[in-house]
């Protein structure tokens, strides 16, 4: 099954300034733990502003079936947290995390019906719109995860864009590519930490893979090459970032995925 090309204003806003990487962008971002309803509270105010908004409206009308003034783009429900395989898991490293917290999203839909998810992220100590992709990814993962096991944690192995949720012993998949990786019925936790460490832990910061600058290391912020597809936080930092794409005036770039 063939995913719609997904498109991110991330890697326009890249080629519109010379920015370094934001780093640990998010307030949670060491464990799994949740955001606070605070945290998510702003994040959805950050979601709904004018100037969100406003992007989201050149953003629809760039795949041409609204322009910009009847696309009246909407964001419907709060924000879900979004996390990510952790490097220290991989390594094996005692009472790591499986996933930590990468940003929160918030799903926003066109008029003409098209969806956009809206990625936030806590940028000089308030929550800010970081990147806006096609699709519904991340909500609709959330609420699968949610009624496939009640209370886990959603969480995405990006080197193979892999959706899984997870609770206590059991991880189960998602989509495709998590089904072709831990098997239809998942597996225990144990089990998962073994395939990724075999995977991926010659790849870790430090690694001979590393030095050599092969994909720079593994990194939990890093995307699988296979679909080109660019983070925020390698493209993305400091404040004001939706504003300053705004003013760029610029046309999303087409990112394609595989399923």
């Amino acid at each position: 099954m063939k995913r719609t090309p997904r498109a991110s204003v991330t890697a326009a806003f890249a080629a519109c300034l010379s920015l370094g990487a934001i780093g640990t962008a998010t307030a949670a971002s060491s464990g799994a733990g949740g955001p606070s309803a605070a945290d998510r509270a702003e994040a959805g105010r950050a979601a709904t502003a004018p100037a969100t908004l406003q992007t989201l409206s050149r953003f629809f009308a760039g795949d041409g079936a609204a322009t910009r003034a009847v696309a009246a783009p909407r964001v419907e429900g709060g924000t879900v947290p979004v996390y990510t395989l952790t490097p220290e898991f991989v390594a094996g490293k005692a009472g790591a995390p499986v996933a930590r917290l990468e940003f929160l999203a918030a799903q926003a839909v066109s008029s003409d019906g098209q969806k956009a998810s809206l990625w936030t992220a806590r940028l000089s100590g308030r929550w800010q719109v970081v990147n806006i992709a096609t699709g519904d990814d991340e909500i609709r993962y959330a609420e699968q995860g949610a009624r496939k096991l009640p209370g886990g944690t959603v969480f995405r192995e990006p080197q193979i864009d892999a959706w899984y949720v997870n609770k206590g012993a059991k991880v189960l998949p998602l989509d495709e590519d998590a089904i072709r990786a831990v098997g239809s019925h998942g597996m225990t936790l144990a089990a998962y930490r073994a395939r990724v460490r075999a995977a991926y832990a010659d790849k870790l910061p430090g690694s001979a893979y590393a030095r050599k600058g092969g994909a720079g290391g593994y990194a939990a912020h890093e995307e699988n090459d296979r679909n080109g597809a660019v983070t925020f936080a390698s493209v993305a930092a400091g404040a004001g970032a939706l504003a300053a794409l705004a003013l760029c005036g610029l046309t999303a770039v087409r990112l394609r995925r595989r399923a």
